[in-house]
């Protein structure tokens, strides 16, 4: 398939890594924020489609690659048949599952086109193994573990929260503050960053910086980058109660 990065080759841990990580946030990006329009290419009437992510973070609904072998692993063959068999839930779990495979076959692809050593392959799978799967994200269980996690360090810090403005006007977001000198300032940023380390967005999993702009959406209480959901803090400051793209497109579907 040409769009698949038929002529894109990285040959370095760093390569691959940076490669699987726009792949991924492409696949996220089609299971969550796009989720409807995923959801309405994959017609079951239509011939065998495959999800693909590619290295720009845009994803597509296509048929498989004509060519045998093809140049690389190819995705789930007939994700759509599926569709209308299951829950909604239950069939973006399993698109989620064979895309998580797919990332893997590809990053190793590369690995083992260019000679990666054991070294090199294991470095490769740690940094790939920081990042909370696609079906984590998709089945909100990646949130779970970090709840988990930071149990401890939001309980401590609840004290902080609640005196936030921002908590106090029901719109959960945070942004970058002007540097405190004070050490009493210092210590409450130290608790901020603490709070947050460990969270994921619900749209491209990646962690929380303390340098990006977050917002939390009042009904599935997940938090998203600003850029992902396309939320500024100026129009932050406005939102009463904030929805996610998921949330707000919700319908009944029959099961």
């Amino acid at each position: 398939m040409d769009g698949a990065g038929a002529q894109y080759n990285p040959r370095t841990v760093e390569e691959v890594f940076k490669d699987f990580k726009a792949r991924r946030s492409a696949l996220i990006k089609a299971l969550t924020t796009d989720v409807e329009d995923f959801y309405q290419q994959c017609d079951p009437e239509k011939e065998n489609l495959c999800l693909y992510g590619f290295p720009t973070e845009q994803w597509e609904v296509n048929l498989p690659a004509e060519e045998v072998p093809p140049e690389l692993p190819e995705p789930a063959l007939g994700i759509n048949f599926a569709r209308d068999g299951m829950q909604e839930k239950d069939w973006l779990s399993l698109v989620a599952v064979h895309s998580d495979a797919w990332l893997l076959s590809v990053a190793f692809y590369f690995g083992a086109r260019f000679g990666f050593d054991k070294a090199d392959r294991k470095r490769l799978f740690n940094m790939i193994n920081d990042l909370p799967t696609i079906f984590e994200v998709v089945t909100g269980n990646a949130k779970k573990q970090t709840k988990e996690k930071s149990s401890v360090i939001n309980n401590n810090s609840n004290k902080s929260k609640s005196n936030s403005k921002t908590r106090e006007s029901q719109v959960k977001y945070v942004k970058t503050s002007q540097p405190k000198f004070e050490d009493e300032g210092l210590e409450e940023e130290e608790e901020e960053d603490d709070e947050h380390g460990e969270t994921l967005c619900g749209a491209c999993g990646e962690n929380y910086a303390s340098d990006e702009f977050w917002i939390c959406c009042d009904v599935c209480e997940k938090w998203f980058h600003g850029k992902c959901v396309k939320i500024t803090p100026a129009r932050a400051e406005h939102i009463k109660q904030y929805k996610c793209p998921s949330c707000s497109n919700k319908r009944a579907r029959p099961s």
